[in-house]
């Protein structure tokens, strides 16, 4: 049997931006639902932050999650599988509260996860591991080291893996309580990354300028039977990058940039004219948002080098690795990546 997993939606994201959600619709409209039906797919497996916000939604956000995701489901007869995550956990310290409990209950076929529980999939067991917190982590880990499960999937935060392009997760739970199941599939990280038997399978589409050129995007196939998981990408792009350098603007092909978020890095500029009808023209293309990068903030002289194909917490992080400082450079680097999130959200 063959089911679909999918996860870190984030339905709402971006302050419930008109933009990003058109943008994910043509993931669902080409890729997501388009599959489910070819495939004969009856249940999906949502591992986590179906929901963005975890203390509010705003009503035409949820109004579109509704009738361009949770409705075609149910129309479809599909079941639907929803572990909670700590985007959708009202409060920091339990899942009790929830925002997939409080907005779906009027979805039959929608089953929501707030504590570790053994679900049948299929002839298979498998076990769904929802966000871990101070009120649940020893009850949780008891059921987990019980467990005659194969597979777990939940929302897992586990150290070594890449939570965004550039940086590196030091302070996750250790991998050692999963280590004896032969896969662990997991949300949570939005970036794809493999330490058998932990898979994380990142999430749907770009949110981010961390993003770009970053793993492949979409959602997974997985096989009940031989435990085999299937990618399939999302071909759409929301973030581009143009590298300028006197580009001949009458040459250059604007027509898939409509409706993008663009950055322009200017590696050189000798007459401004160009440069501003080269502009003029990714205007006239009908770009979502557009930002010029001409240097960069962070310089130590010949000590420090910012690399134009470096995105922002790439530059960051190892603007802190190299440094100088009598501190920790991990946390650090952590409490950087946290606020430079919050500050993403903000924009």
């Amino acid at each position: 049997m063959k089911v679909a997993i999918i996860t870190d939606q984030h339905f709402g994201a971006r302050k419930n931006s008109k933009l990003f959600h058109d943008y994910f619709l043509k993931f669902y409209n080409d890729t997501f639902f388009p599959t489910l039906e070819r495939e004969g797919i009856t249940t999906v497996i949502d591992m986590g932050d179906t929901f963005d916000n975890r203390t509010g939604i705003n009503f035409n956000a949820l109004l579109w999650a509704k009738d361009n995701y949770f409705d075609r489901l149910r129309d479809m007869g599909i079941t639907v599988h929803t572990i909670v995550g700590n985007h959708t956990a009202y409060y920091k310290n339990t899942n009790d509260i929830n925002s997939v409990d409080l907005l779906l209950r009027e979805y039959d076929n929608i089953k929501v996860y707030a504590e570790t529980e053994e679900v049948k999939i299929g002839d298979t067991k498998v076990l769904f591991v929802p966000w871990i917190n101070n009120e649940n982590k020893e009850k949780t880990f008891k059921k987990v080291n019980k467990s005659d499960c194969k597979v777990v999937m939940g929302h897992l935060e586990l150290n070594g893996f890449q939570a965004t392009a550039g940086h590196v997760m030091e302070h996750g739970m250790a991998t050692t309580p999963f280590d004896r199941f032969e896969k662990v599939y997991s949300g949570h990280y939005h970036c794809r990354s493999i330490q058998e038997p932990v898979h994380y399978l990142g999430n749907p589409y770009e949110m981010f300028w961390g993003d770009v050129n970053d793993t492949e995007r979409g959602f997974h196939l997985w096989d009940t039977e031989t435990f085999e998981h299937t990618p399939v990408n999302n071909p759409h792009r929301l973030h581009h990058i143009v590298y300028y350098k006197d580009t001949d603007y009458q040459l250059f092909d604007a027509r898939e940039l409509e409706n993008k978020i663009v950055k322009v890095i200017v590696r050189q500029k000798s007459d401004i004219t160009k440069f501003e009808k080269f502009i003029d023209k990714l205007y006239a293309s009908n770009v979502a948002e557009l930002k010029v990068v001409e240097n960069f903030a962070i310089q130590e002289g010949t000590e420090f080098e910012a690399f134009e194909s470096e995105d922002t917490i790439s530059v960051l992080n190892r603007y802190i690795e190299e440094s100088e400082i009598d501190l920790d450079k991990s946390r650090v680097q952590k409490v950087l990546q946290e606020i430079y999130q919050e500050a993403c959200e903000l924009v």
